[in-house]
């Protein structure tokens, strides 16, 4: 292997796609919308894999936005409706460690606006590319709880392979977490991102905007 000099240290940038966009996370520009689409006792089950949340009131979340979004520790994108107007979900770079590469995606919120849509999927890809061709990372990880099996089928189908379980790895909101682990690395990434331009281009979805061919059937 070659010498590596290490990656650079994500800032707080848009990421513009075809279907979403993602944008740095701010209280004021984002708060209020995501508690209408995240809030409420319908939506706890949203919440119910995340170190934090549900929350009570629009109050106490806005407050919770305006720490995310300075946080030292992860780096917050709202991810963005596909008119740009408000945002439906966000997420986060976190674990970063620039010297030796490796960054992680996580904190992954969705609405129920946003889940299973191709803006979802995009998202996700934008991170991954701006992580790999313009951060210059070597490793991208994905972590989640053992039992969260939609986690766990989604990071599949993006093209993460799977590493296993790390037992008793940590403990939230009083309870065991076994954690799943995956990740996708530099030398994979040229195959995975032909994949994902491949499904993301518009000739893939018919008028209904329903998908005619998998993202998994374009990485076989």
């Amino acid at each position: 292997m070659t010498s590596y000099s290490g990656a650079r240290y994500p800032a707080r940038e848009r990421l513009e796609g075809r279907y979403t966009s993602l944008e740095p996370l701010a209280a004021a520009a984002h708060a209020d919308a995501l508690f209408e689409a995240t809030g409420g006792r319908a939506n706890d089950d949203l919440w119910l894999y995340l170190a934090d949340g549900p929350f009570d009131s629009a109050a106490d979340f806005r407050d919770e936005i305006a720490r995310k979004a300075v946080s030292a520790d992860a780096v917050f994108f709202a991810i963005l409706d596909p008119a740009r107007a408000r945002p439906i979900g966000y997420a986060s770079y976190m674990r970063i460690e620039p010297a030796h590469g490796v960054i992680e995606v996580g904190n992954v919120l969705f609405s129920r606006e946003l889940q299973g849509t191709t803006g979802a999927t995009e998202a996700m890809y934008l991170m991954a590319r701006h992580a790999f061709e313009d951060l210059g990372y070597r490793r991208y990880e994905w972590k989640c709880n053992a039992l969260n099996a939609p986690s766990r089928a989604a990071a599949l189908r993006l093209g993460f392979t799977f590493e296993g379980i790390f037992r008793q790895h940590m403990v939230i909101k009083d309870r065991n977490r076994d954690t799943a682990w995956f990740s996708m690395i530099d030398g994979e990434w040229p195959r995975l991102r032909a994949a994902f331009d491949r499904w993301l281009d518009p000739s893939n979805f018919d008028a209904q905007g329903r998908q005619r061919a998998t993202l998994r059937s374009f990485r076989e």
